[in-house]
Formats: structure tokens, C-alpha cells, sequence
């Protein structure tokens, strides 16, 4: 009878458990114990949520989510894109221009936005079940050797140890990308049709200069495109540099229409709390103290740690005033970094009426809103690296505006 009365109290405490963190009918989403309750004012249709596990690809991931977001807006159509098709063509033209450039420039997994439609227009694109990208006996990504190997192996190309380069160096480069990706297939076959990568970007019907880049620096002058000075830009691809107030009417003139955003953004503040769904920017804010790009290189924090945190968030708090001159001070000094690719799916209110951006992650669904996350106005505009989005979406009066 005991063990009865056990068994059941169990299961209505998980069922409790399991109710605490869904969404509910009517779009409010129950907290947990994170202090805060969100609304969602307005989201965007999407595709699933996917998993970048041990691969520092979310530029890819996050990217391939946005062009699959806006299929779905145009056709209606559900697409699953082949991250690591875009991911192993990058890795073949950051080796070209790493030996040109004698390793000058930086070559490592991450990337931008910009790199996608990059790829797209000058090679194609392919589905998920064309080419999945994974051949070394994992079920996930897990680029850690992959990433080693190559960087080995450029670094003794670039010595140019027989005074010249040999026709042979860029062929055992490949090589390496075969046995971990996989040799890309020239034709393969899709919904019973049979397609090459070009003829597959085609049969889309995405217009890929119709997609813009934006950011908000004053070291450059407003509405006049410059490369972004980080350092996985190895494309040197443009963004149109607006003031910031006119960065954030993007975005909400874009939610509001019906458009998702690509997000790129520093997550290595304190306040960004991913299993607690949240990124906020209080006001008494913490030294930041951890390095890296990645899930296990900003979330995975030890209790000691968070024991010695010199503030707890417990719920909707006083956050900073961000100012244009603020955000360009954490830019200079290093304080806010490239360091992840997300894209912006909605718009939400928490208990209090301040406003955030419901955000699509690529770092799995196991966490309190199941992948997604909600990050404040404050944090969106101190944090921002850059967006991406349709030009359509963009504002008249700040189109016009840009020289």
C-alpha cells in the first residue's frame, strides 16, 4: 500500500513537473523557478529546432534555420538544408585564401551569416538527407579532431616546405574533408527527382541578394556598408551600418510582418541563462570571465561558481540604458565579442510589460522552452554583432537612407 502511495505521488510530481515548463494554451509560458513569465506577442512560423552539439557551426546552423524560416513564408514548404554541405564548401575556400594570405587570416570552424549565401549562389545547397556530413562513427557533430587535422595540415602547406606549392596539396586537403564529411555526391535525388547542388539551390526559388546584412558601429560612417572587423569574417562580407534605435526598428518591423531575423550575438554575459530560457543585461552586472564560442563554453558553469556570483537573477530586474556610445565602448574594448549565430523568431512581454525577442537556438531542445530562449531589449542592443534579414522587411524611411 505504501509503495502504491509512492508510485503515485510520483507520477502527479512529474506530471506537475512536466506541466511547469510547457507552454500553455494561451501562449503564456510557465516558469519553472527562473522568476520570470513570458508572453508571446507575436511569432513567426519556423522550422525545428536542430543540433550543433560539439561543432562550432551555429553561423551555419542559424543561417540554414533562417533561409528554411523564409521557404516556409514564401511556399509554405518545409525544408530540412544540409548544414555541413555549406560547412565543408566553406572549409575548402578558407584553405584557399588561408594559403594565399601565407596564414595571415584567421582559419577556424566559425563563420557568418554571410557565408551561406555565399556558398548558395557559387556552388548550391542540398537537403539534410543528401548529405548529412557526419562519417567518423558519431551520431552528432563533434568537430574537434576534424578542426585539428585541418589546421595541421594547412600549417605545414603554408611552410612551402618544396619552395612551391605542389598540384597535390589541395587533393589530400580534400581528402581529410572526405573521411570526415564524406565524398559530396554530383547528382542525388530528392521528393523523386533527381538534382546537382546548383539545380537543387535553383528549384528553391530563394533570391539571395534580396537578403541583407545590418549593424550599428560609429567607427564607420551611418549607411555606408563596411566589413565587420571580427575575426570569422574570412569572407570580408559587407553590413549596412545603421544607428542603433534603427537596428532595433528592423527587427520589430520584420517580427511584425511576419519575417524572421538572423541574430549574431555576444552570449558570454552572466545574464545570458540558457537552461533558464532568458538573456537579460542588469544593471550591477558581474566581471565575464569565460572564453570560447559554444554551449559547453558559456552555459556550463560550476556551483561554486554560480555560489560566488555577486548578484542572483530572480526575475524581471533594473537593466542597462544602452547607449549608442556604450555599445561602441564594449565593442572596442572587447567586452562583447562574435561569438554565436541565432535567429529572432517573435516578440514577447514579460510579467512586468518589458519587452523581448523570442530567439530559435541550435543547441538542442533540452532546455526549459524546449530550444528557444527570450533575450531583453537591453541585451539585444548592447550585444548585437549583426543581423540578417529580407530586404522587404526593412523599413522604407532606412532603405532610403543607405548610400
Amino acid at each position: 500500500m505504501i509503495m502504491k502511495f509512492k508510485y503515485l505521488f510520483s507520477l502527479l510530481l512529474a506530471t506537475f513537473v512536466g506541466l511547469s515548463v510547457s507552454a500553455a494554451d494561451d501562449g503564456v509560458i510557465i516558469p519553472d523557478s527562473t522568476g520570470f513569465k513570458f508572453t508571446d506577442v507575436k511569432v513567426v512560423k519556423c522550422t525545428s529546432v536542430k543540433d550543433q552539439n560539439k561543432s562550432g557551426t551555429c553561423w551555419c546552423f542559424s543561417a540554414n534555420s533562417f533561409l528554411e524560416n523564409e521557404l516556409l513564408r514564401i511556399t509554405g514548404k518545409e525544408y530540412d538544408l544540409s548544414e555541413m554541405y555549406i560547412v565543408r564548401k566553406c572549409y575548402e575556400e578558407k584553405a584557399k585564401k588561408f594559403i594565399r594570405m601565407n596564414g595571415q587570416i584567421n582559419f577556424a570552424e566559425g563563420g557568418s551569416f554571410l557565408d551561406v549565401p555565399y556558398v548558395m549562389s557559387h556552388f548550391g545547397a542540398m537537403p539534410e538527407e543528401a548529405y548529412k556530413g557526419i562519417e567518423y562513427g558519431e551520431e552528432k557533430h563533434n568537430h574537434k579532431e576534424l578542426s585539428k587535422a585541418l589546421n595541421a595540415y594547412l600549417r605545414a602547406i603554408v611552410t612551402v616546405p618544396n619552395k612551391k606549392l605542389s598540384k597535390s596539396w589541395f587533393e589530400g586537403y580534400l581528402g581529410i574533408l572526405d573521411a570526415y564529411f564524406g565524398k559530396l555526391p554530383e547528382n542525388f535525388k530528392f521528393e523523386g527527382k533527381n538534382y546537382t547542388a546548383k539545380s537543387f539551390e535553383q528549384s528553391l526559388g530563394l533570391t539571395l541578394n534580396a537578403y541583407m546584412a545590418f549593424t550599428s558601429f560609429t567607427h564607420h560612417p551611418f549607411y555606408k556598408p563596411f566589413a565587420l572587423e571580427v575575426a570569422d569574417n574570412w569572407i570580408w562580407g559587407t553590413h549596412e551600418n545603421v544607428k542603433l534605435d534603427e537596428l532595433q526598428k528592423i527587427v520589430d518591423n520584420a517580427i511584425d510582418n511576419g519575417y524572421s531575423v538572423g541574430w549574431a550575438a555576444d552570449v558570454s554575459e552572466k545574464g545570458f541563462k540558457w537552461r533558464k530560457g532568458y538573456a537579460v543585461l542588469p544593471k550591477a552586472r558581474e566581471e565575464k570571465d569565460l572564453d570560447g564560442t559554444e554551449l559547453s563554453k558559456w552555459v556550463q558553469v560550476s556551483d561554486s561558481e554560480r555560489e560566488n556570483m555577486k548578484y542572483k537573477i530572480k526575475g524581471p530586474c533594473e537593466e542597462m540604458k544602452v547607449t549608442q556610445e556604450l555599445r561602441q565602448e564594449m565593442f572596442d574594448n572587447q567586452e562583447t565579442t562574435d561569438d554565436h549565430g541565432m535567429v529572432i523568431v517573435g516578440s514577447a512581454v514579460d510579467q512586468k510589460g518589458n519587452k523581448y525577442y523570442k530567439v530559435k537556438n541550435s543547441w538542442d531542445t533540452n532546455q526549459i522552452y524546449n530550444g528557444y530562449f527570450y533575450v531583453s531589449m537591453p541585451y539585444f542592443l548592447a550585444k548585437t554583432l549583426g543581423i540578417y534579414v529580407h530586404r522587404d522587411a526593412v523599413p522604407a524611411s532606412i532603405l532610403n537612407k543607405l548610400k
